[in-house]
């Protein structure tokens, strides 16, 4: 109770403050201080009245215990009343001993004498008016026992659980069980929490010792070959809920820890769920393709039948699915022709187009946007909507181009850095404010939220150091001196688990300068370090390997034993963060590889690279593809500005190119007008466009998308400063 009292206490402080009750502020201080009952803090309590004993003060000992009888005891039934009595009596044989121990002779008989006509008529205390006169008390048989330490521990203890237990009977005020109403809250949900783990680790249990190890694993540890995670579990129970194909022998992950139910809870179900089991993969591709047969199949419906019998025959798995439950099978297959001829029986939308050129269909309309004829509604709108915007809000407080912007853990704050090495912390709900401006004489190069506590922001420099700053504060709480042989922080990622934080170091560009654009053709020396973020202290270097190359993207798997880099060389490096080594590593793009991140199920990688691809590898088979798209420059870099007189700005990409939504089942990317929503299709084309944000007027050079709150935050950054706020509402299937 003590806990919750002072906690309400600051709340109310706050409150008060908060409204400008400086008098009622004071005053209330002014009571806290003279407060007796201590704020229900039983230890004050017996401090208070130890202190009143050691100083020999009995009258406000006398005082000080009528008070807690008024206040306290009285409120007691009568059935506790010898217990009081009881209490009170070991009280005052506590004092009268200890003026006995110290000595103070005055002070015994003052007892006697002012207690004398209430203690008198008392039997238990009939034996002690002789104590004064008894030359060595402490060896006389009777009061021998309460000279003795332990009976005044042993009272000390009494009256500390019988004031503990008084004040968790005493009737609360709504304010406090408020406070306990939320700690018991919040103790059920971690209770759960750790339940729905035991039952994903009893299903995992059951699910191995009924099949088969199928995957090929190269170069893993054994423990983490041998420990599941969200493709086996989760993503089994959620599709058992969703409309979704029969279930069959799942694909066996390496991950070594359950997926948090909070940062990726399941909803809307997708066509396709990349990583997970033949049979869903097999029926994604059937649904997708028709899709495709919009544009293809109208004008060669022979061709693309052919095609998708030919893309069917590269899965000698779907097909045996299949041809085990012919039921299923001659179901689907009516259904697809039903819908293929509703398809063919319609104009086309937009005319095919050769593989490799760059195609940019139209926007998909907002659904408040009415045609103006309804009968050629579904000649504009796909035939689904995934997501509903609701809103689009600008944040204009730079001055020149965006090189980072990144929405914190908890979906709160955004930290955009710009250019000019300005950065900016600012929230958006309720509605757009700038928290707190950072700028700093040596340019800042990146920028990444700490995980915990997400208040606290991590800076790289050009200059070889890495800041750690306190958004809330508006302080930087200390600066660490990375490298001066490598002084430019490309990149810099926290640990999921708050104790360390990686940062990718680089040498100066051969110009000199702190960025060169664009990039030299051979990459530049760099260094990838592992920071302790209690100690401010480096760990360890990694190696790299063919050579020290200069890594520009990093990112950790949900529980941190994965680290996955991208590298000026082209190739991607998967490191083991409980051995601190390399897992593997794969030559994944020509040219530099600029932003990577992990799949939903993190069974696989996404890169994208200076050849404008965007790749999907599966980490259990070292190079191998799962899907390959070609993007079109404006969504991979390098981004050109232009104006008049002949301006040009080029600038690399330096932030994250794309991020996908609390499902893994749409990525964001960015173009020339907004960021581009796809939809993971999971074959050829690997990505399927489904949404148009807009709004820019310059090309947008990073993307963020927090999915921290109900409704989806996607975050576009463009060359002109500006900054694109869209909320996504998603819609259930």
């Amino acid at each position: 109770m003590g806990s919750a009292v002072e906690r309400t206490d600051k709340h109310v402080r706050e409150y008060l403050i908060y409204r400008g009750f400086t008098g009622t502020l004071k005053q209330l201080d002014s009571d806290i201080k003279a407060d007796k009952e201590k704020g229900f803090r039983v230890d004050k309590i017996i401090d208070q009245l130890q202190q009143l004993v050691q100083s020999c003060d009995l009258p406000g000992l006398k005082e000080y215990w009528l008070y807690l009888d008024r206040r306290l005891f009285c409120r007691l039934e009568d059935v506790y009343r010898p217990t009081v009595n009881k209490l009170r009596t070991s009280l005052y044989r506590y004092y009268v001993i200890n003026t006995i121990q110290k000595g103070n002779v005055e002070k015994t008989q003052e007892f006697f004498q002012k207690q004398a006509l209430e203690l008198q008529a008392q039997a238990e205390w009939r034996d002690w008016f002789v104590l004064p006169f008894i030359p060595a008390p402490e060896q006389n048989p009777a009061f021998a026992p309460y000279f003795s330490r332990q009976w005044a521990d042993t009272f000390l203890v009494s009256l500390h659980n019988f004031l503990s237990v008084l004040f968790q009977c005493v009737p609360q005020p709504v304010l406090l069980s408020f406070d306990a109403e939320v700690q018991k809250m919040t103790s059920l949900m971690e209770e759960n929490e750790q339940q729905r783990q035991m039952i994903f680790a009893l299903q995992t249990e059951s699910r191995e010792q009924k099949d088969g190890d199928q995957m090929v694993q190269h170069k893993l540890p054994l423990y983490v070959q041998n420990m599941d995670r969200l493709g086996d579990t989760e993503l089994d129970l959620v599709s058992s809920q969703r409309s979704s194909s029969a279930s069959t022998t799942p694909s066996r992950n390496f991950f070594s820890t359950f997926l948090p139910q909070g940062k990726r809870t399941p909803g809307k179900a997708a066509p396709v769920t990349l990583g997970s089991s033949p049979s869903q993969t097999a029926v994604g591709r059937k649904e997708t393709s028709l899709s495709q047969a919009k544009s293809k199949d109208v004008s060669h419906p022979k061709e693309a039948k052919a095609s998708s019998q030919s893309a069917s025959s590269e899965h000698p798995s779907s097909q045996s699915l299949q041809t085990t439950n012919p039921n299923f099978r001659h179901k689907r297959i009516q259904e697809h022709e039903k819908e293929r001829k509703e398809l063919l029986s319609r104009p086309p939308l937009q005319t095919s187009e050769s593989r490799g050129e760059e195609v940019d269909p139209p926007p998909a309309r907002s659904v408040s946007e009415e045609p103006a004829d309804p009968s050629s509604r579904e000649e504009v709108l796909p035939v689904e909507q995934p997501f509903i915007k609701l809103s689009q809000e600008e944040y204009g407080e730079h001055h020149s181009s965006i090189m980072h912007c990144r929405v914190d853990s908890s979906g709160r704050r955004v930290a955009s850095l710009d250019v000019d090495g300005v950065v900016k912390v600012w929230s958006f709900n309720p509605m757009m404010q700038t928290k707190a401006t950072i700028m700093s004489k040596s340019p800042l190069l990146c920028l990444e939220w700490a995980t915990k506590p997400d208040r606290l922001l991590l800076l790289g420099s050009g200059v070889g150091t890495v800041r750690l700053y306190d958004t809330e504060a508006k302080k930087n709480l200390y600066e660490m001196n990375i490298n001066e042989t490598h002084p430019r922080i490309l990149s810099l990622a926290c640990s999921p688990s708050g104790s360390s934080f990686v940062c990718c170091a680089a040498a100066l560009s051969r110009s000199g300068g702190a960025d060169a654009v664009p990039r030299l053709p051979i990459p530049v020396s760099g260094q990838l370090l592992l920071w302790d973020t209690k100690t401010v202290k480096q760990q360890l270097q990694f190696s790299l390997e063919p050579e020290p190359v200069a890594i520009n993207c990093t990112a950790f798997n949900h529980n941190g034993n994965l680290l996955v880099t991208g590298a000026a060389d082209g190739v991607i490096r998967l490191f083991d963060m409980q051995r601190y080594e390399s897992a593997m590593s794969w030559r994944a793009h020509d040219g530099e590889v600029y932003s990577v991140e992990f799949s939903y199920d993190e069974n696989t990688v996404f890169s994208v690279g200076e050849d404008g691809k965007f790749i999907q590898w599966n980490i259990h088979r070292c190079g191998v593809k799962q899907s390959e798209q070609v993007l079109p420059q404006d969504a991979t870099g390098p981004f050109v500005l232009s104006g008049y007189s002949g301006y040009k700005q080029v600038q690399v990409p330096r932030g994250r190119l794309f991020a996908f939504d609390s499902e893994g089942q749409h990525v964001l990317t960015c173009s020339s007008a907004g960021g581009l929503v796809y939809r993971l299709t999971g074959e050829e084309p690997a990505l399927e466009r489904v949404l148009s944000l807009g709004g820019h007027r310059a090309p947008v050079v990073t993307v963020d998308w927090s999915s921290a709150v109900d409704c989806g935050t996607c975050l576009t950054a463009s060359m002109d400063g500006k900054i694109k706020l869209s909320t996504l509402l998603a819609q259930k299937s």
